[in-house]
């Protein structure tokens, strides 16, 4: 078993910055929170910490919030048997039932079936709601789809069920990687599930594109995802914040993208958008 190191985060004001600050320690390795009434707890693999890179997490330095921390070891236990303790259904619009293979099926919507490890995108955070939402109204059908920031593989798992004809899933995670070849395997699909980033692309086309990862990243690598996309293809993104909009959309606009579609749940957003 691995040992963990639990970090105790006291934010003010504690919203929405809990949420970004979590997205924000996920890109160094965190992978699974408790959420405090005054801020959250955040647990990282002690062999992977680096206070080099908690002291580069741009929202500990604002000016505008206050955030303190403290930490320790914890003891050696069954990290995914605690994980999967606290592992609920997620229902997205009475349409679509994620859910882990110990609940209850429902005949009445659409079931993806997931191991609930501690691989982000298990769909409780509402920007994997808001990406599903968003799918729930596309045309799959026959198309090639890229996940980029895959997690779980939630997200390309229902690309592929909604009858895409190949669906590519990528994570920067090797935790991720490997859950998500069990999980497509539990939903009887297939993927193509490595290990990479933007900059492992190649010159393969897709007509869909979806990613749900975070603002910095994504402006980064949206000129990377339009390279890649079909003309008329669409590009779905969410792990934005209601404020990032504008900043999103100067990128999209200036690859010569078109704002599609735009939703939002509770502080976070997603973008459809067309090449």
């Amino acid at each position: 078993m691995q040992s963990y190191l639990e970090f105790d985060f006291k934010i003010n004001p504690l919203n929405p910055w809990n949420e970004i600050l979590m997205a924000e320690l996920i890109e160094i390795g965190f992978d699974s929170f408790t959420e405090e009434n005054e801020g959250i707890l955040a647990y990282i693999q002690k062999d992977i910490f680096s206070e080099e890179q908690l002291e580069n997490v741009g929202i500990l330095h604002r000016e505008d919030i206050q955030i303190s921390f403290t930490y320790h070891e914890m003891p050696n236990i069954n990290w995914n048997e605690e994980w999967e303790k606290n592992f609920s259904p997620i229902n997205v619009e009475d349409k679509v039932l994620i859910r882990a293979e110990f609940h209850d099926p429902d005949p009445t919507m659409h079931e993806i079936v997931i191991q609930p490890k501690m691989s982000f995108g298990t769909g409780h955070h509402p920007t994997t709601h808001l990406m599903i939402q968003q799918m729930l109204e596309m045309d799959f059908e026959g198309k090639k789809v890229l996940d980029m920031g895959c997690g779980t593989s939630v997200l390309a798992i229902f690309a592929k069920q909604k009858g895409a004809a190949e669906v590519t899933a990528i994570d920067i995670d090797e935790w991720s990687v490997e859950n998500s070849i069990e999980n497509a395997q539990r939903n009887g699909v297939e993927l193509k599930i490595s290990k990479g980033t933007a900059e492992n692309l190649g010159n393969e086309m897709f007509d869909i594109i979806l990613a749900n990862i975070n603002r910095n990243i994504l402006i980064s690598d949206i000129p990377a995802y339009v390279s890649v996309l079909n003309n008329g293809g669409k590009l779905l993104l969410s792990g934005l914040c209601f404020f990032d909009v504008n900043d999103i959309l100067e990128v999209c606009t200036s690859q010569g993208l078109i704002l599609e579609n735009k939703q939002q749940r509770e502080e976070w957003i997603s973008l459809l958008l067309k090449k």
